[in-house]
């Protein structure tokens, strides 16, 4: 499993990187990308994904060492695009340590996440998740470049751990050749990802604070602006008695 700079040659436009096709069809890529027949494909969104599986245990080896390992918890495959930012990797912290995959005592399903469990975490990070297909052909220029992700894989570690149980937060070795062992439980495996940049939002929950914030602004709408804000909006009157009085002057002053 690659997982840093040990990266496969990045697909070029050599003839031979892009295999003919049947007339008519399109490869996934072009196919979501298209809104309409004979529409140019759109380029597909960068976005933080991250593959979570429920395990009895997980362990992590280069070469003959084993570096890492856990018992019952959950293993985290994270793939970090170029585009990601400190908003992107605390939505996927807050995702991963709130991920309810466990029964609760009563043998409920999905009722406890890895932190109310108070189980392991073992994150890897693995670039390959960023993949685009070119024909079939592995292409990773959505992943950020090495130099840059091991920083803010580092910073991801480092929020887990500011909002769990540091101790309970392993993790492989960034850029080396791996063998990740996952003994997946169930099997179960959860893929998640960040929100794309002006994507609709489908969480009822934030759909619901929203709404919330929508009413209150239409509230204060209906009730009008405050009485002091009236005042100094208001148009200032004249003195329809004095301006009439003058006028009546004026009057007078042109007869004869």
């Amino acid at each position: 499993m690659w997982a840093g700079p040990c990266r496969p040659g990045r697909t070029g436009r050599a003839s031979g990187c892009h295999p003919q096709r049947a007339p008519g069809r399109e490869s996934p890529v072009e196919s979501r990308g298209r809104t309409e027949r004979g529409a140019a494909p759109l380029a597909p969104a960068a976005a933080m994904k991250a593959v979570v599986q429920r395990v009895t245990r997980a362990s992590v080896t280069v070469g003959e060492e084993q570096i890492s390992a856990i018992g019952r918890g959950i293993c985290v495959l994270l793939g970090i695009s170029l585009e990601d930012t400190q908003k992107e990797l605390e939505h996927m912290v807050r995702k991963i340590l709130n991920l309810r995959v466990f029964e609760d005592e009563s043998g409920k399903h999905w009722s406890k996440s890895v932190m109310d469990k108070q189980y392991e975490v073992l994150c890897v990070s693995q670039f390959t998740l960023q993949c685009v297909l070119k024909g079939n052909k592995p292409d990773f220029h959505l992943a950020m470049p090495t130099e840059q992700a091991e920083g803010f894989y580092n910073n991801f570690l480092e929020q887990l751990r500011k909002n769990y149980r540091p101790e309970l937060i392993k993790d492989g070795k960034f850029g080396a050749y791996m063998q990740v062992h996952i003994q997946n439980d169930g099997p179960v495996t959860i893929e998640l990802e960040s929100p794309a940049p002006g994507a609709a939002i489908s969480d009822p929950k934030q759909l619901s604070k929203l709404e919330k914030q929508q009413q209150r602004k239409e509230k204060t709408r209906a009730k009008g602006p405050s009485e002091s804000s009236k005042e100094r909006n208001a148009p200032r009157k004249e003195d329809r008695s004095a301006s009439s009085g003058a006028e009546g002057d004026v009057s007078s002053e042109r007869e004869p």
